[in-house]
């Protein structure tokens, strides 16, 4: 019973073995393009209970063939909470060759207080072999929390963070420099006797 498990194991990894190689297989002889997108948000507060959103998209082409007519569409910011401040939500390029990359950004205003998710962008790209046009989206962004109430900042916080956070560091490497320099540099008491003795 044993060994018929065992031969049935056998089998299913072999099974499983040869499958994954020719899937290998097909997919380094394919030569198309595969276009992967990240997308990113951040805030920046202005003194005038605007705050400013700054979004960037970058494209990277990591297939084996180049993309054609590709286009950029991220229509996810609501008209009635977001006004563009710079740029544009799309872009088109002719090509991106496989191996390299491009990135698009634009500025958002927002007077509107709340938490807004963000849906990924669409882009859309064309490759020879096919008439349709390919379709891949970008990541979403973290929730982002526009003119959300935020304490204001103590004088010192900053200091505080860095000793927190370096501050170990900072006194291990003080540590290994004074043992440095002690050794190093030759001590007053035997310098003086050397002296006392010419």
């Amino acid at each position: 019973m044993a060994e018929a498990t065992r031969s049935g194991f056998s089998l299913f990894f072999l099974v499983a073995a040869i499958l994954f190689a020719a899937s290998s297989a097909a997919l380094a002889d394919s030569d198309i393009p595969f276009v992967v997108a990240y997308k990113k948000a951040s805030l920046t507060r202005l003194k005038s209970g605007v705050e400013r959103v700054s979004v960037s998209i970058d494209l990277y082409n990591e297939g084996s063939s180049t993309a054609y007519d590709v286009s950029l569409n991220d229509d996810s910011w609501s008209q009635d909470k977001f006004e563009l401040f710079s740029g544009n939500t799309s872009n088109t390029w002719e090509k991106i060759d496989a191996g390299s990359s491009v990135s698009h950004s634009f500025v958002l205003e927002s007077k509107t207080k709340g938490v807004f998710y963000g849906s990924p962008a669409v882009i859309k790209f064309r490759i020879p072999t096919k008439a349709a046009l390919q379709e891949a989206y970008s990541t979403p962004i973290l929730p982002i929390d526009v003119l959300a109430d935020r304490p204001p900042e103590k004088k010192f916080e900053w200091a505080k963070r860095l000793v927190a956070k370096y501050g170990a560091l900072v006194s291990v490497l003080s540590f290994v420099g004074l043992f440095i320099y002690l050794i190093a540099t030759p001590s007053r008491a035997a310098a003086k006797a050397s002296k006392k003795k010419r």
